[in-house]
């Protein structure tokens, strides 16, 4: 592609990393390949990589295998949100597609984005199929959270009631896993972003460090008038949560910080309030149950490490940040 500024760009690929060079390069291995598929008019595509202060030499391997990409090696961890938009800031295509570094495009999966996009005017954000790296399907497609769904999602509740209505109706099982429809919002793992959604609403909030950051962008979305599909033909392979599970403390703090943001901003403070002190009296009744558990000796090692990154989250107060 030309380096001219005139030449014009269809897709600017965005991908932030941190620590994860091998996964990388395999994503970036897949990109190439669906550049290179046969095609009517091949896609002119650029490809940004934000590296998040990696200590993996990521930053060396992107320069010497992959001297197209544009890198932009930040000297600190800046987050998921803050590290997009300093690519969505620079990014020149018609069209923007996020792509988490632990994803492979499975054949097809950007023709299939990129052609459904141009069909369909009033589609601004697409979600494809993700699956697992055993070849699962990976549940990728959401409606807006409610209370109920906030005090269930990923806490001790979940596990005493998976099957509780509010939780299945908020990760949409009541639909097919291969049927094309209309959705509140898509996980961010891969999110392809029709560039007037951005210049209509902007980049993501940065008070989200990570995790709710897409959900937030959607909904802004939605609101602005724009519809969002999942697109089951378009699928990308997710070996999820390889950056964010080299710290668990910190994981559990930022989801659920990032989740009391988002109720905070659309619900208020009374309701934000509630929310985290309830998440606060589930960490602190785990750190209970982790504690007896030890004292009767059962795998000492692991409830220690358990209580440990538990006091660590109630030391936050899960109090979100601000940008």
């Amino acid at each position: 592609m030309s380096s001219s500024a005139q030449t014009r760009v269809d897709l600017s690929l965005v991908i932030v990393s941190w620590n994860v060079r091998d996964l990388l390069r395999r994503c970036l291995q897949t990109v190439q390949r669906e550049q290179a598929l046969p095609g009517d008019a091949p896609l002119a595509v650029e490809i940004l990589v934000v590296d998040n202060a990696s200590g993996d030499g990521t930053v060396a391997m992107v320069r010497a295998e992959f001297p197209a990409v544009r890198v932009i090696a930040n000297v600190e961890n800046l987050g998921f949100t803050r590290a997009n938009n300093q690519a969505l800031a620079i990014a020149q295509g018609r069209y923007l597609f996020l792509l988490n570094p632990d994803t492979e495009l499975q054949p097809g999966a950007l023709a299939t984005l990129y052609a459904y996009a141009e069909a369909h005017p009033r589609v601004g954000i697409l979600g494809p199929q993700l699956f697992y790296g055993d070849g699962t399907h990976q549940s990728s497609r959401r409606r807006f959270p409610t209370l109920a769904t906030a005090f269930l999602e990923s806490t001790r509740l979940q596990q005493w009631f998976p099957r509780h209505r509010a939780l299945l109706r908020y990760a949409m099982r009541d639909t097919r896993d291969d049927e094309t429809q209309a959705v509140d919002w898509i996980t961010g793992a891969a999110m392809f972003v029709r560039r007037a959604v951005y210049d209509q609403v902007g980049g993501f909030d940065e008070a989200f460090f990570m995790y709710s950051e897409e959900l937030d962008w959607c909904y802004r979305a939605k609101r602005a008038g724009w519809e969002i599909v999942y697109l089951p033909r378009a699928r990308v392979t997710h070996y999820e949560g390889k950056s964010s599970e080299q710290a668990a403390a910190a994981r559990d703090i930022h989801f659920h910080t990032s989740k009391i943001r988002f109720f905070r901003k659309y619900h208020g403070v009374f309701v934000a309030e509630i929310l985290r002190a309830f998440l606060l009296g589930m960490f602190a009744f785990q750190i209970a149950e982790e504690g007896a558990k030890w004292l009767f000796g059962h795998k000492r090692a692991l409830r220690a490490q358990r209580i440990g990154a538990y006091r660590q989250v109630l030391a936050s107060g899960l109090r979100p940040r601000q940008p």
